[in-house]
């Protein structure tokens, strides 16, 4: 097999702070969806860190499907299965039910109707109780956004006018109103956040 490997540098720097999350607040075992997993970093991380757990990388282009079949290939657990091909702003996935989602670094580096969709397809698919987990930068309401994520923010919609850090407070009504209730975010080193919703 072709070795395919990407590298992201910040994965280095985020897996452990988000693992510590996830150990908190994915269930102890079970199916979990990774939507968008760019390189596959995270999803090799992830699988070996948490072995009870079987994780299913996704990702709508190809050339991060070989990046991630490569990375599991090359360093992959028994409990990490092969890429799906998944658009979250798809009306239907390959996928029919998990016990859990997590999503990093997708919200503010798509279109809007890939969060319309992640929300969508996560009330189709979580049984009640189970979690949706987000990690980016956001903005929210009373705080204003730090000069490094204002900085991040003009690049994004340089490179891609539908692109740019959403508001917490709108990505939580979508997943209200798709019966995924707010619990709580947790604050992330540089400026990012871990929010975390559960199927109502």
């Amino acid at each position: 097999m072709t070795d395919e490997r990407r590298h992201a540098p910040a994965t280095a720097r985020n897996r452990d702070p988000i693992l510590a999350v996830l150990r908190e607040a994915l269930p102890g075992r079970g199916l979990v969806l990774e939507i968008a997993s760019g390189t596959g970093e995270h999803a090799v991380h992830f699988a070996r860190a948490l072995p009870d757990i079987t994780w299913q990388p996704s990702d709508p282009d190809a050339d991060a499907r070989a990046s991630i079949a490569s990375w599991r290939e090359a360093e992959g657990s028994f409990n990490l299965r092969a890429p799906l091909e998944l658009d979250a702003a798809a009306e239907t996935w390959p996928v029919e039910r998990v016990d859990a989602i997590v999503c990093i670094n997708m919200i503010h580096i798509s279109p809007w109707e890939s969060t319309l969709g992640l929300m969508a397809g996560a009330g189709r698919t979580l049984p009640c109780g189970a979690p949706l987990i987000l990690y980016g930068p956001f903005r929210r309401e009373g705080y204003p956004l730090e000069p490094s994520n204002a900085e991040f923010d003009l690049s994004l919609k340089a490179r891609d006018p539908r692109w740019g850090l959403r508001q917490l407070e709108d990505v939580s009504g979508v997943a209200r109103g798709e019966g995924l209730a707010f619990e709580r975010f947790v604050e992330m080193p540089a400026n990012n956040l871990c929010v975390i919703y559960r199927r109502s």
